[in-house]
């Protein structure tokens, strides 16, 4: 059961009024000509494709799950192939890809707001196509002339799919010490021998070829993550003609059984002298799997968004259709048995959190993908610099803070079905499980949050940070002398000095002992997404006042989310505030055997 409708307005609303991509597009070139007609087309009909033929196959897909067949085969859930034949015939895997490779060259704003949809209507098969798009984007920027000829015409077309093979059954995060050995052959390629697990979309029946990007090591490699090397390791190896050939030493062993998005193979891959073909340099393969990482860490902030949003439509249905109990101040449905639960207070807030998460987390992630086309495509050199500094700021934020959301909000859907959140036949708990992998995988939260406050912001002396809090005082200076943006200006304003100082508090601390970072970096990271999201719900404000006399309660319902968000959901910075001030000594003075 359950429902999903793409939210086109609201969708259309952060594009063109918000972001005004329109004229942002002028400063870059390759997309210079695009227009929001042809934007608003591309995602209606990518929204019918999401609520016509992904959607109806998400239950059933998490009921059936993946098969494993034996000797490397696997089968995903009925339906699952026909749906991605329909995907591929339709264009869609090419929709942000480089069009001297068969794609349509839409920038990553277009391709984001596609992914956003995809995840609300069924996570698990959307992990086949975007793992692809990250192989896409890895090989574009690292593969060789040779390497892009053979692999991205196939990856953008769709017939071929992509996965990442990082994680090894003794290490997740920490790859400098993995132990996959890349020997060299007398033909130029490698033979590459270890085992990969977790490997999501590892193997599959959805396409002809499946293309792995393998890290393992040569023989000569410093220790460490100064001696990964980065290699293409396809299923079939191609022939001269394109086309797969011989079948290559790469095969699953098995599938793992989880507790979420059970219709996505996560298998073992075993490697035995698989022939792989270095990407990149020699040791360097890090730094080029980082465009995949970060690509799938992005990633995971759609998923999470979507996630939330399909959450909020059904928590927002059943909330107006359930009978229970009358209201406080007295019968809101005298002709009915009881009132519907939407009068209950506490039920509104759990649709307004996530309402609210929800709208933020599609205006953040929104202007983030623009960032990264302004990064890419822009015809001036430092407003791409300044961009790529606001990603490499923001990806952290947009795949921990999203996905902490996503969870909490899944968890209230299951809350407002009360006992039929908790059986499978309304979907609810399966969005809560599937929601529960988004906080774990890419890094962690915690390994997000230590990215963002160490590497992000201290290694720099805050000056990524001080980007964006340009940002936000360039908006208070505008806005706070208006008597209507006060109930947004102020909070925004406030918050924005207290990053400031928590930052300088934490970064004296750090000089005398780093677990001041590590016992500090989860609570930080919670209070700087909770600034970004007040920028944008201030942005989106200001935009609800001026057109409100319109008559559009689309306006009004936004002006009332941002009253909502500044009145319930930015106070819990005074929490984590004060979390992050505690420092690490209640942490670490308890010997490991008082535990």
């Amino acid at each position: 059961m359950g429902q999903y409708a793409a939210p086109l307005r609201d969708m259309q609303f952060v594009l063109h009024e918000l972001l005004n991509v329109e004229a942002e597009v002028k400063g870059m070139p390759k997309h210079a000509d695009l227009d929001a007609d042809t934007i608003n087309q591309v995602l209606e009909e990518a929204g019918k494709f999401c609520s016509e033929v992904l959607f109806p196959l998400n239950q059933s897909g998490d009921r059936e799950g993946c098969t494993y067949e034996g000797d490397g085969v696997v089968r995903t859930p009925k339906g699952f192939k026909e749906a991605y034949q329909q995907y591929v015939e339709a264009g869609w895997p090419a929709l942000g890809c480089d069009p001297e490779y068969g794609g349509q060259g839409l920038p990553a704003f277009v391709n984001n707001a596609l992914y956003e949809m995809l995840n609300s209507a069924n996570q698990a098969w959307t992990m086949y196509p975007g793992l692809s798009h990250g192989a896409y984007e890895c090989l574009h920027a690292h593969g060789t002339p040779e390497q892009q000829r053979i692999y991205l015409p196939k990856l953008v077309a769709g017939v071929w799919t992509g996965t990442m093979c990082l994680t090894e059954p003794h290490c997740g995060t920490d790859l400098g010490i993995l132990r996959t050995k890349a020997e060299p052959n007398v033909d130029g390629s490698f033979a590459i021998t270890g085992t990969k697990i977790f490997i999501s979309s590892g193997e599959h029946d959805l396409s002809e070829n499946i293309i792995h990007l393998v890290l393992a090591r040569l023989p000569d490699a410093p220790p460490g993550t100064k001696g990964i090397s980065l290699f293409v390791v396809p299923k079939f190896i191609p022939t001269e003609a394109g086309e797969p050939g011989e079948r290559n030493g790469i095969k699953c062993g098995s599938i793992e059984h989880k507790m979420g998005i059970h219709a996505n193979s996560t298998c073992v891959m075993n490697l035995d002298n698989a022939k792989g073909w270095l990407v990149g340099e020699p040791n360097r393969g890090l730094q080029a799997m980082f465009v995949m990482m970060n690509a799938a860490r992005l990633g995971v902030g759609m998923q999470s968004l979507g996630l939330t949003e399909v959450a909020y439509q059904n928590s927002l249905v059943y909330a107006k259709e359930r009978l229970q109990m009358r209201s406080l101040t007295g019968p809101k449905a005298p002709e009915k048995a009881a009132d519907p639960i939407i009068v209950h207070p506490d039920v509104r807030r759990i649709l307004l959190t996530q309402k609210a998460y929800a709208e933020g987390a599609r205006a953040f992630s929104y202007w983030s993908a623009m960032q990264i086309d302004k990064e890419l495509s822009h015809g001036d050199e430092a407003v791409r610099k300044e961009a790529a500094d606001l990603v490499a700021l923001l990806t952290p934020i947009l795949k921990a803070f999203l996905s902490d959301n996503a969870f909490e909000c899944t968890n209230h859907a299951m809350q407002v079905f009360g006992g039929h959140g908790f059986i499978a036949e309304w979907g609810m708990e399966q969005y809560v499980r599937d929601a529960r992998i988004n906080m774990i995988y890419e890094g962690t939260n915690a390994v997000q949050s230590l990215d963002l406050l160490g590497r992000k912001v201290l290694a720099d002396m805050g000056a990524k940070l001080r980007k964006f809090g340009k940002l936000v005082t360039d908006f208070v200076e505008a806005e706070g002398v208006k008597p209507e943006m006060q109930e947004f200006v102020n909070p925004l304003a406030d918050i924005g000095d207290k990053v400031q100082k928590l930052t300088m508090e934490i970064g004296m601390k750090a000089m005398q002992n780093q677990d001041e970072v590590g016992a500090a970096a989860v609570p930080y990271l919670r209070t700087v997404g909770h600034l970004v999201f007040s920028y944008f719900w201030a942005r989106m404000a200001r935009i609800a006042l001026d057109k409100q006399a319109s008559g559009d309660p689309f306006y009004k319902s936004k002006l009332a989310t941002a009253r909502f968000y500044f009145a319930k959901l930015l106070p819990e910075t005074a929490a984590t505030i004060r979390q992050a001030r505690a420092g690490a000594k209640s942490l670490m003075e308890i010997e490991e055997a008082l535990f």
